[in-house]
């Protein structure tokens, strides 16, 4: 590839990354507007399908993904997902009810899947092995991917506001179909012709634990009881489904996640550093917005708007994170100011908190995430073995999301017990119509809710800041160990 294709493949790259990250993000800012169109009856209760639809299906086929990446080469995987993504994005504009919507971002969902997971493994490939700033494009694509998560729920309100709903998804047609041009001229990327086969029985088995686990963490404590049947069914389906996934890569001899690569230290410790840092960006993300509406009374559009800070502080460790230091350095920094964030918060977040101070705060924890997002990434992908790489990337973005799901049911579950055991009666949702002393009473109790849960967050944190210290300093380098690190098949 000339240094011109590789310009224009590491911009496609970034493109592509934010139209993932903003589609899983910017609907939640327009379910009003789009439940008042297609179904202002009954619409109210399918809203949380909307996000689960697309998350539960990019999720099950992260797996998948990276195994074809290997098998096939990534620019086919690349150029595939998109148009995928594409196809969906077409049919949840043109919806005319929320069950077509809600399937049409399911199909949405199953190119998304590879949007980021497969756009960081063609982004590994831009760049050779031997050159020294490999990892500039997968730090600068975790960080786009985080901007974008912050602002993503402000765009969405902006669209929906201004323009309609339907464009959330048509916008993604033009600036697709730039991305799928772009990348047919500008990535030379290694393709595959020798024949491999794939696990298709280990994947349905990993979608199948992965939709359960999500299914878990959204249902349990909002629509169904915890001990509910229908949650302790699907309690039951993940554990079955994981057992039985952990069985097939042992005898399969293509292993869509083979289990030696949990040998590796540097991937076992970044994929689990990655699933907490995903349970506390979800904390810091969803559970600030909730105090800046519930308790000061901020619309939800100009509460977004509070994420800026935090998208400015993960841009501006870009220009640290591309510059010399190693992966391990940026690791144990970022988590530690990360704890140090979630110290603060729940130290100083009350009924009058100053909204600068806030902001201040925000920003720190961009600094910290800005730190980790890419960073882990490129961990994973300068220990994995080359013809490991597909499955390494993608597995480092399937933890995330189960840390984000987890981290969701967490935190939910630790807020609503402690308001339920300190506030008013009728719980957090029934806080808004609360009047006079009652109310005053039931912000006192929120707020000490939430600095629990930012004390939760802080913990999580710290254990991701130790395990980050038992990273190796020097990291071997490309090719070395290589043998050892192949998998074995049982």
């Amino acid at each position: 590839m000339t240094e011109t294709q590789r310009r224009i493949g590491f911009l496609v790259c970034l493109v592509t990354i934010v139209l993932a990250v903003l589609d899983l993000q910017i609907v939640s800012a327009a379910t009003v507007p789009i439940v008042r169109d297609l179904d202002p009856e009954h619409g109210i209760d399918k809203i949380p399908w909307l996000v689960s639809a697309f998350a539960l299906a990019s999720a099950a086929m992260l797996p998948l993904y990276g195994k074809l990446c290997d098998v096939l080469g990534p620019k086919r995987v690349f150029t595939g997902a998109i148009a995928v993504f594409l196809l969906g994005s077409a049919l949840c504009g043109a919806a005319r009810s929320m069950d077509q919507l809600i399937a049409a971002r399911a199909v949405q969902g199953l190119g998304g899947g590879g949007l980021m997971s497969v756009t960081m493994v063609v982004i590994a490939h831009l760049k050779g092995p031997e050159e020294k700033s490999a990892g500039k494009g997968t730090t600068m694509g975790g960080l786009v991917a985080g901007g974008a998560m912050a602002i993503g729920p402000w765009i969405g309100g902006l669209l929906a506001d201004h323009a309609s709903w339907r464009w959330i998804f048509y916008v993604n047609l033009p600036v697709g179909l730039a991305v799928l041009a772009g990348s047919a001229l500008a990535l030379k990327l290694p393709e595959h012709h020798v024949r491999r086969p794939l696990d298709y029985t280990g994947a349905a088995l990993a979608a199948a634990f992965s939709s359960s686990l999500l299914l878990v963490t959204d249902w349990g404590g909002d629509k169904y009881a915890w001990s509910s049947p229908t949650v302790l069914a699907l309690i039951a389906a993940a554990a079955l489904t994981l057992a039985l996934f952990l069985w097939r890569q042992l005898r399969a001899p293509e292993p869509v996640l083979p289990l030696s690569l949990f040998r590796i230290r540097e991937l076992r410790l970044g994929f689990a550093i990655q699933a907490i840092t995903g349970a506390a960006m979800t904390g810091a993300i969803f559970y600030v917005l909730i105090y800046l509406q519930v308790v000061r009374g901020i619309a939800s559009s100009s509460a977004g708007l509070y994420l800026l800070p935090m998208a400015i502080g993960l841009s501006a460790t870009g220009l640290l994170t591309a510059r010399g230091w190693t992966t391990r350095t940026f690791t144990v920094s970022g988590t530690a100011t990360t704890a140090l964030t979630f110290v603060l918060l729940a130290t100083t977040t009350g009924p009058g908190t100053s909204l600068w101070l806030i902001r201040a705060e925000l920003l720190l924890a961009g600094a910290g995430f800005g730190q980790l997002l890419g960073q882990l990434v490129l961990l994973v992908q300068e220990a994995a073995p080359r013809t490991r790489l597909g499955v390494a990337t993608t597995s480092i973005r399937y933890f995330q999301t189960l840390g984000n799901a987890l981290g969701t049911a967490l935190f939910g579950t630790v807020l609503t017990r402690m308001y339920a055991a300190h506030g008013p009666d009728g719980g957090v949702t029934g806080l808004a119509r609360l009047t006079g002393s009652a109310r005053t009473a039931g912000v006192h109790a929120f707020v000490d809710a939430t600095g629990v849960v930012f004390w939760s967050g802080a913990a999580l944190m710290a254990l991701a800041a130790l395990m980050a210290l038992r990273l190796p300093k020097s990291p071997a380098a490309p090719g070395t160990s290589e043998q050892l690190r192949e998998p074995v098949t049982a």
